[in-house]
């Protein structure tokens, strides 16, 4: 039985392009965390020397066409230290209290307030005391028996004259955004045999990622 050699090159080809696109998928997250990683630590040992010669003009030697020498690694080193560095003073009852104060200046100043108290509880909703993403529910919000992943960050809307409801916040896929829904408690369905990480990236990579229920 003979077979067309067109129809072998394409077959082969077929091969080369799903071994291809298997080896991307392997290598497109690793790479793309790596990179972004290693981009924000050359970032910060780019401009370390600059500031290290400008308080200790004498300590970091210069190349030999002038420009002063790098230190590969030092700036993950530096980074690291200083995230310890600072979660250990905020555990400190008086440097709790400083930031407290600092906290409170920062909230009462016009401009900055806004920028300022908006970050931080956008921080602290995935991380901190104050998490607000740790609540996975389905949500109806487009029509009947149309579901959406989302997240409850606000369990009372008295203050809004809307009693009965709660807020949602839903993630758009492969994005860093997401929409605010105010809804009637009888349009979500609690998630509660699935974690809170599960279900963000669910919701993040548009369904695609494996959902595996807690015991």
């Amino acid at each position: 039985m003979n077979i067309n050699p067109k129809v072998q090159i394409k077959s082969g080809l077929s091969i080369l392009l799903r071994y291809f696109l298997q080896g991307l998928l392997v290598i497109a997250p690793v790479g793309i965390t790596l990179w972004v990683v290693i981009s924000l630590f050359n970032f910060v040992d780019g401009i370390l020397p600059n500031a290290i010669h400008s308080l200790f003009p004498n300590l970091i030697p210069r190349n030999a066409d002038g420009s002063l020498k790098e230190f590969p690694g030092l700036g993950f080193v530096v980074v690291i230290a200083f995230v310890f560095f600072v979660g250990w003073l905020s555990s400190l009852f008086v440097f709790n209290r400083l930031l407290g104060l600092f906290d409170s200046l920062l909230e009462k100043t016009p401009g900055i307030k806004f920028i300022y108290s908006s970050v931080k509880d956008f921080l602290q909703a995935f991380a901190g005391n104050k998490k607000k993403f740790n609540k996975p529910v389905l949500v109806c919000v487009d029509d009947t028996d149309v579901w959406r992943i989302g997240f409850i960050t606000q369990n009372q809307m008295d203050e809004f004259g809307m009693r009965d409801y709660v807020t949602v916040y839903v993630p758009l896929a492969y994005a860093v955004t997401g929409t605010t829904y105010i809804v009637p408690k009888t349009r979500i369905k609690a998630l509660e045999h699935i974690s809170a990480a599960d279900a963000m990236k669910f919701a993040v990579t548009g369904g695609v990622t494996e959902v595996h229920e807690q015991d």
